[in-house]
């Protein structure tokens, strides 16, 4: 797979808009990248699987709740490799677990996420994972929207490896009538 057959997709799916709306850490963009429909279409999926699989070197992976779930999920069947979810918070009932899964202490895991613009969600899954033992270095996202991730990551010594970027997402969109 290339970078322009995922750009293409998620093209297709209509998985960018174009018009004023608020981000999820209260700024404001011009174009939104709908996690949703990418990660409800099958052939989106496939493509991302593919991707991530390719970038992937038997690291257990982790996928941050809700929105990497279905991305973490195709990824894990697509090389056979297990993975954990790190929720935002604890949850309030049953076994009250931050990460869901099965995890041992010194295990080696990459964080599967859906579009990175500030990196705090990927942060926070990242130091909860670390605090439950693991050894995390790196998180893969479809997107980088290019607002900052990267350099939050790398201050806490995480790589950010995206699919594609938010200039790659974005180039020649105006000629299509964006």
């Amino acid at each position: 797979m290339t970078n322009d057959e995922l750009i293409a997709a998620l093209r297709d799916a209509d998985a960018i808009q174009f018009g004023e709306f608020e981000l999820s850490h209260g700024g404001t963009s011009e174009y939104y990248v709908d996690k949703y429909l990418f990660e409800t279409d099958p052939g989106c999926l496939r493509l991302i699987a593919e991707a991530f699989a390719a970038k992937l070197s038997g690291e257990k992976l982790a996928g941050v709740a809700l929105g990497a779930v279905p991305l973490v999920a195709v990824t894990s069947a697509e090389t056979d490799t297990p993975y954990v979810i790190a929720r935002k918070e604890a949850k309030e009932y049953g076994t009250g677990n931050r990460i869901e899964g099965r995890l041992s202490a010194g295990e080696e895991v990459v964080v599967l996420e859906d579009i990175a613009t500030t990196g705090k969600s990927a942060l926070d899954a990242v130091e909860a994972l670390r605090d439950a033992g693991a050894v995390v270095d790196r998180v893969l996202v479809v997107v980088d929207r290019q607002e900052g991730a990267r350099e939050r990551l790398a201050e806490a010594d995480v790589e950010l490896d995206a699919l594609v970027t938010a200039a790659d997402l974005l180039d020649d969109t105006d000629a299509e009538g964006a």
